[in-house]
C-alpha cells in the first residue's frame, strides 16, 4: 500500500475517458429505488441526502462509496469517508468490500471523526506544541488533571466542582474554541470568573503532559488547517471525495473541520435526518445540517422517503408529529407496508399500573408466538426503568437493561442501600466500608486499611474497629473527628429506625449524610438523574411495611438480574433506541416535565422543544409493527407525587393514525388498583382540555406526608383464596389491609405482600 500521507506516491487520477460509467449497469446498483440510484451517481459537487427513518441511508453510503472506486473516479486513498462509530465504520467497510474486494483495505482514511483526525494530529503534532508519540487522555483522566488545577487555585469544590469545569472546557472545544477564542462573557460561568483561565492552564499542562483529549483531536487539527495553509491545501488536494454518515449528530468544531478540506475539490456527500438530530445535549448542531445548501453552493439535496420499515399508521403518526416542527428541511416518509395497526395511546393510572398494563401486552403478544427480542420499552428517563424490573420480575418476562444497568445496581442506589444495610446489620463490612468516605469526609484508603488490621486482628465487624480506632491515635485527627461523627450518626439513625417509618428513615439518612447534597452541588449533565433516582428508590419503599421486608425484596430482585443473551424485551432510553428497529415499541411516561423534558424546556426553550420532539419521532419510528403511547395521571418525579398532563406529543399526533385506550375513566387498565390521592388536585377526562392541574397541590411534601398520597382500594382478592408468590410459592390470604395482604405460605413463614406480587393458584 502506498504512504497514505504521500501524495506523489498515489497513481495519476483516470482520465476523463475512464470516467465514464459502464454501459450495464453493475450488481451493486439493483433494487434501489429512483431516489437511492439518484444519490448514488450523483457523484461530483456538494450532495446533501436526506434520509428518513429506515430509508436505507446505510445501503446508499456504501454503494455511493462502492461506485465512486468502481468507476476509478478515485482511488481508495483519495477518498475521506466519516462515521460515528466504530462500529458503523467496520459495517461500512465489509459492506464497500463485498462489492470491490480487495481495494476495500487501502481505504486508510475510513473511518470516525477521532482516528482520523489523531492520524492527521500526530503527522503535524510540534505545530501545537506537541510531540508525535501523545497520550490521549480519557474521561476519568481529563477530570482529574481539572481537579488539580482548580485545588491550586483555592476554588470551594463543593460550590463549583471540577466536572461543571471538565464539562465547559468540552463544550468549547465542540464550539471550536481554544482558550484565546472564548468569548469574555463565559468567564462567569464557572468560579467567578476563573473559567477560561483554568481552561488556560489546562490547555498548558496538557502540552506539559505531552497530552490530548478527545475534543483536542479534532480542535487541534482545526487550529492547524487554520494557521498552516499549505497543510491545508495538501489534504484538500488529497481528498477527491468526502462523505459523511449522520451529518445531523456534527458538532460546530466537526463541521469546521469538514468544511475546511471540501472547500476545493467540493465533493461532499452528507448523509442524515434533521428530524432525528437528538444529541444536542452533547454538543450536536442541527444547524449545520439546515445550512447544508448556503455552505455549499450548488448543493443537490436528494430526500429519501420510501421507509421499508414501518406501517403506514406508524409513519402517518410520526410525520404528523414531527410537522410541528419549524427548524427542518422536510420530508414526507411513506411506505408500501398499507394498513397495520394504529399508534395505541393508553391512558394509566400511575407507573405501576403502566408497567403491568405493557406487562400483560408482552404477555398476549408472546402467546401469539412474537419473540421477546422483537420489542422494547424505550424510556425517557432512566428512573422509569425501576417500575418495569420490578413487575417484570413479578411476571417472569425476561428482559435486559440495553445501554445502562440495572436501576438497583446503579451506583447511587447502592451506595444509599449501604447505608441502610448498616443500620439493618451494623455487621455488614462491605456495605459500611462502601460509604464510609461516600459523600467525601477525609477518610482515606489508609484509615480503611488500617480498620481492616483491626477487625482482622480482633475478628470484629468493621464498625466496631471503627469505634475502637477513634479512641487511638492511629490515624490523623481529621479523619478520627470524621469518623467519630459517622458513628454517632449510624447509632442515631438506628435508635430513630425504632420510631418512625423506613420512609423517613431513608430520607433522613440521605439528607444528614449529605448524600442528598452530594448530587444537589454536582453540575454535571447527570446529577438531576442521580437525584430522580434517589426520589425513586425512596418511593419504591412505599410498598413494603419494613426496612427489613424492603432489603429482603432487593436480594430477590438482584438475584434474579442475570441478562438473558437470548429471548429478551430491551429496556432502553429513548436516546440509546436510535439506529434500532422492533416489531413492537412501548412508549411510556409521555407527560409533560418528563417528555418533554422540564430541563430541556427549562434550558433551551423552543430549541429544547424542537429537540424533544425529534427524540418523540425517533421512538415511534423504531416500531416496524406496532407502537403502543402511555401517559399516567399521577407520577412520581422530583420527590413528588405529581400528576402531570398528557404531553404535548400527543395532541399533535394525527387522529386517523391513533387509537386511544382507558380514556374513559381509566375502567380498562386496571383502575382498582390504584386510585391517586385526591389531595393531588387532578380531574381526568377525555382529553388534554379536561386534565386539570392545581400545582399548588403539588408542593415537595415530608417523607411521613408522602406515605399517604397514594390511596389503594380494597384488594381483589378474598381471605381463603390460595394464591403463588414467585418467591415463596404457594399459600393461603389469612387477612387483608386494603392492598396488603398476609399470606400464610407453605414452604415459608406467614408474610404481610402487596397484592400486585401474588397470583390466584
Amino acid at each position: 500500500m502506498s504512504d497514505p500521507f504521500d501524495l506523489d506516491s498515489l497513481p495519476q487520477a483516470p482520465s476523463s475517458q475512464e470516467d465514464a460509467p459502464p454501459t450495464i449497469p453493475p450488481f451493486y446498483l439493483e433494487g434501489l429505488n429512483a431516489p437511492q440510484l439518484e444519490a448514488t451517481l450523483q457523484i461530483d459537487g456538494p450532495v446533501l441526502v436526506l434520509a428518513g427513518a429506515g430509508t436505507g441511508k446505510t445501503r446508499v453510503l456504501t454503494t455511493r462509496l462502492a461506485h465512486i472506486l468502481a468507476t476509478g473516479k478515485a482511488f481508495p486513498n483519495q477518498i475521506l469517508s466519516v462515521t460515528f462509530t466504530n462500529k458503523a465504520a467496520l459495517e461500512m467497510k465489509d459492506r464497500v468490500g463485498a462489492i470491490v474486494g480487495s481495494a476495500v483495505e487501502n481505504m486508510f482514511w475510513l473511518g470516525t471523526f477521532h482516528s482520523i483526525c489523531v492520524k492527521i494530529l500526530r503527522r503535524h503534532a510540534d505545530l501545537v506544541g506537541l510531540g508525535s508519540n501523545f497520550t490521549i487522555l480519557d474521561q476519568d483522566d481529563q477530570l482529574r488533571l481539572v481537579k488539580q488545577l482548580v485545588r491550586a487555585v483555592d476554588i470551594d469544590e463543593k460550590r463549583f466542582p471540577p466536572r461543571m469545569m471538565a464539562g465547559l472546557i468540552d463544550s468549547w472545544k465542540n464550539k471550536g474554541l481554544l482558550p484565546h477564542q472564548v468569548p469574555a462573557s463565559d468567564a462567569h460561568l464557572y468560579a467567578d470568573g476563573k473559567a477560561i483561565k483554568i481552561y488556560t492552564d489546562y490547555q498548558t499542562r496538557m502540552k506539559t503532559l505531552n497530552a490530548a483529549d478527545f475534543g483536542d483531536l479534532i480542535l487541534l487539527c482545526v487550529n492547524i488547517f487554520q494557521n498552516h495553509p499549505h497543510i491545508l491545501s495538501e489534504y484538500q488536494r488529497r481528498f477527491k471525495y468526502i462523505l459523511i454518515d449522520e451529518y445531523q449528530d456534527t458538532n460546530i468544531s466537526q463541521y469546521l473541520w469538514l468544511r475546511l478540506l471540501a472547500m476545493k475539490h467540493k465533493n461532499i456527500c452528507c448523509v442524515g435526518d434533521d428530524d432525528q438530530s437528538i444529541y444536542g445535549w452533547r454538543g450536536a448542531e442541527v444547524g449545520n445540517i439546515l445550512k447544508f445548501e448556503k455552505d455549499f453552493e450548488g448543493a443537490k439535496t436528494i430526500r429519501l422517503e420510501q421507509n421499508y420499515r414501518s406501517t403506514t399508521h406508524i409513519l402517518g403518526a410520526a410525520s404528523g408529529l414531527i410537522d410541528s416542527n419549524k427548524n427542518r428541511l422536510g420530508k414526507t416518509l411513506w411506505t408500501a407496508k398499507e394498513g397495520g395497526e394504529k399508534v395505541s395511546v393508553n391512558a394509566v393510572w400511575d407507573g405501576r399500573a403502566e408497567a403491568r398494563a405493557i406487562g400483560e401486552m408482552i404477555e398476549d403478544l408472546q402467546r401469539k408466538k412474537q419473540n421477546l427480542s422483537d420489542m422494547a420499552i424505550l424510556v425517557r428517563a432512566g428512573f422509569q426503568t425501576r417500575e418495569f424490573e420490578e413487575t417484570f420480575l413479578t411476571l417472569g418476562i425476561s428482559h435486559r437493561i440495553i445501554g445502562g444497568v440495572r436501576f438497583y445496581e446503579r451506583a447511587e442506589i447502592r451506595d444509599a442501600m449501604a447505608y441502610l444495610r448498616v443500620i439493618q446489620n451494623p455487621g455488614d463490612g462491605l456495605a459500611f466500608e462502601r460509604i464510609i468516605n461516600v459523600p467525601k469526609r477525609g477518610i482515606g484508603d489508609t484509615s480503611v486499611a488500617k480498620l481492616h488490621r483491626i477487625a482482622n486482628a480482633g475478628q470484629i465487624s468493621l464498625l466496631q474497629a471503627a469505634r475502637e480506632i477513634i479512641e487511638t491515635e492511629e490515624i490523623s485527627k481529621k479523619a478520627r473527628g470524621s469518623l467519630s461523627r459517622l458513628i454517632e450518626n449510624f447509632d442515631r439513625w438506628r435508635e430513630i429506625s425504632k420510631d418512625v417509618s423506613h420512609l423517613d428513615l431513608v430520607d433522613t439518612i440521605l439528607e444528614e449524610s449529605g448524600y442528598y447534597d452530594k448530587w444537589r452541588n454536582d453540575k454535571s449533565p447527570d446529577a438531576p438523574g442521580k437525584l430522580e433516582n434517589l426520589s425513586e428508590l425512596v418511593r419504591g419503599m412505599e410498598a413494603f411495611e419494613s426496612l427489613e421486608e424492603f432489603l429482603e425484596h432487593i436480594s430477590l430482585v438482584m438475584e434474579n438480574t442475570a441478562q438473558s443473551q437470548y429471548d429478551s424485551v430491551s429496556i432502553m432510553t429513548l436516546h440509546g433506541s436510535k439506529g434500532l428497529e422492533f416489531d413492537t415499541v412501548f412508549l411510556p411516561g409521555w407527560e409533560e416535565e418528563l417528555f418533554p423534558s422540564k430541563k430541556s424546556l427549562e434550558e433551551h426553550g423552543e430549541t429544547g422543544l424542537e429537540e424533544e420532539r425529534r427524540l418523540a419521532y425517533v421512538g415511534i419510528t423504531r416500531a416496524k409493527k406496532s407502537a403502543h403511547i402511555f401517559y399516567a395521571a399521577t407520577r412520581y418525579m422530583f420527590g413528588n407525587y405529581l400528576s402531570p398532563i398528557p404531553s404535548r406529543f400527543i395532541e399533535e399526533l394525527p387522529e386517523e393514525h391513533i387509537e386511544k385506550r382507558g380514556q374513559q375513566g381509566l375502567s380498562s387498565i386496571d383502575q382498582a388498583s390504584y386510585n391517586p390521592s385526591p389531595n393531588l388536585g387532578f380531574n381526568f377526562g377525555e382529553g388534554r382540555e379536561n386534565y386539570q392541574l392545581d400545582r399548588s397541590k403539588a408542593k415537595k411534601r415530608p417523607a411521613s406526608a408522602r406515605r399517604s398520597s397514594a390511596k389503594v382500594t380494597t384488594s381483589d382478592f378474598s381471605v381463603g383464596d390460595r394464591v403463588f408468590h414467585d418467591k415463596f410459592g404457594y399459600g393461603e390470604v389469612t387477612s387483608i389491609d386494603g392492598n396488603k395482604l398476609m399470606i400464610d405460605f407453605e414452604m415459608s413463614s406467614s408474610r404481610k405482600v402487596m397484592d400486585s406480587f401474588i397470583k390466584p393458584a
